[in-house]
């Protein structure tokens, strides 16, 4: 299915400006389709060059959530020729709204068919094509009159250029939309109209008496609470297309002001609220979820890099060289997963950027083994972001095969020493490789007496579900492999 862009730059002429102001009204042409009760299509005419002038191609469509949908079908990506759309034709070509013509029957159902061109500055960029399912038509309510005559504002705002907004740039994901809530507003900012579910918002707000009849912006300054910014005055009042929220009596409303502008005077405004309480405490919940989560993290480091402290203190203490060696082992261990908390506690996310942590991991290693190593760990590619469930076993495994390699491997505390990543896809490979004396004849890492690598092979293999090899090095020296899958989740098992 090509997009928007796509069919733009495939069968019109218009330059980036222009797409650009296509773009911004289709993410909020829903705001029209509701308002209207009807299907939105909007036609671009072909490029004149081609041969095709008066031709027209169908690039979006969207049907409205207030009412049925005249085309079940997909138009988009439709050309139609020269006089095949009358009212689009008249509509591009005197630059008005047309409302001509009967009823069409061809769909089966009744369709009133209407054409809004769509300006920008002096010129007009295509036609919008909107069509009313009227098989369900009855007497209309002041909700769906107040809709209708909304509806009928913006769509002159849009034949003289003047919405979209160009300085607004809401989160149209989240913005509310007309379902939600609607409240038409006066020049003054009173309140002319309040559909059901706005004055049911402003109740929550702690509003006992009818929304409707009053100045919008005074009556939110009244309930007791600022809204998230400053912009309260402004969007209450209908005088600038923006968004905020206010929070009182335990509820917080969503608002966003559609400033109506007919015939280049200011006319009112329409705004669009809804109840937002729920989702609000919910971010919030997160939120402290995360810094829960984050501070446990911290004093998990810290705790871990006090065991590390006590540990080394004893080891000082210890004339037996093997139990000297083991708690420095230990003091090593618990410092790798002491690093990947430490990180932890900074990011609000389980993901963690791995390099920065493979380098203090290799920067350890050689001053936990021999502070007059000469040896310098180097790292070739970089990891990544890694989810922790991944990042805190290889931060262990990294420094296991790290410190084997300056103690067995480089045993006279020179040589090379690199660590070697390449990640494709959802593949991660590691090689840990040194120039030192290599293997000894025979070695079966499965039958290894080292804790050091049963500690790896348990990691990599029985809980990363990876593969493992040692072999020997081109030129001399041994290289570890790592082939991990970064897609599976981890073992736990």
């Amino acid at each position: 299915m090509p997009t928007l862009s796509d069919l733009i730059k495939k069968h019109t002429d218009l330059g980036a400006d222009d797409m650009e102001w296509i773009h911004s009204l289709v993410s909020d042409w829903q705001l029209l389709a509701d308002l209207s009760f009807a299907d939105l299509v909007l036609w671009l005419p072909l490029t004149a060059e081609r041969g095709e002038d008066g031709s027209w191609v169908a690039v979006a469509q969207i049907r409205p959530t207030t009412g049925p949908t005249a085309y079940p079908e997909d138009l988009v990506g439709m050309v139609t020729g020269r006089g095949e759309r009358t009212l689009v034709d008249i509509a591009y070509r005197e630059g008005r709204i047309c409302r001509e013509g009967d009823p069409e029957w061809g769909s089966g159902v009744p369709v009133r068919e209407e054409s809004i061109p769509v300006r920008r500055g002096e010129r007009i960029l295509g036609v919008i094509q909107r069509s009313t399912n009227l098989s369900s038509a009855r007497t209309p309510s002041r909700l769906e009159l107040t809709y209708l005559q909304s509806a009928s504002d913006l769509a002159k705002m849009i034949n003289d250029g003047r919405f979209p907004f160009p300085e607004q740039e809401p989160n149209l994901a989240r913005s509310p939309r007309v379902g939600d809530g609607l409240l038409r507003i006066d020049r003054q900012g009173r309140v002319l109209y309040a559909s059901p579910n706005a004055q049911s918002a402003y109740r929550r707000l702690g509003l006992a008496t009818d929304v409707a009849g009053t100045n919008l912006a005074e009556t939110t300054a009244r309930l007791g609470t600022a809204p998230v910014d400053d912009s309260l005055a402004l969007v209450a009042g209908g005088r600038a297309a923006r968004e905020t929220e206010v929070e009182a009596n335990g509820a917080i409303v969503q608002l966003r002001a559609i400033p109506l502008i007919v015939d280049g005077h200011r006319t009112g405004a329409l705004v669009l609220l809804r109840d937002v309480t729920e989702l609000r405490w919910r971010d919030r919940e997160l939120m402290t979820k995360d810094a829960t989560i984050r501070e446990i993290h911290h004093r998990v480091k810290n705790n871990l890099q006090t065991v590390a402290a006590l540990l080394r203190l004893q080891a000082r203490r210890l004339q037996v060289p093997e139990g000297r060696d083991a708690l420095e082992e230990a003091v090593r261990r618990v410092g790798s997963i002491a690093i990947v908390h430490e990180t932890l506690s900074h990011t609000p996310e389980e993901l963690i950027d791995f390099d920065d942590i493979a380098d203090r991991v290799m920067a350890m290693a050689g001053e936990v083994s021999s502070p007059e190593t000469r040896v310098r760990p180097k790292r070739v590619g970089g990891f990544g972001v890694l989810p922790a469930a991944i990042a805190t076993p290889l931060a262990m495994v990294l420094t296991e095969l790290l410190q084997n390699a300056l103690e067995h491997g480089l045993t006279d505390n020179s040589g090379l020493l690199e660590v070697l990543v390449t990640r494709s896809g959802e593949r991660l490979g590691v090689v840990v490789a040194d120039n030192g004396k290599g293997l000894p004849d025979g070695f079966d890492v499965e039958s290894a007496a080292s804790l050091g690598l049963q500690i790896v092979r348990t990691l990599i293999v029985g809980e990363l579900g990876g593969i493992l090899e040692l072999r020997r090095r081109d030129g001399g020296g041994t290289e570890v492999a790592l082939d991990i899958p970064l897609a599976q989740t981890p073992r736990t098992g």
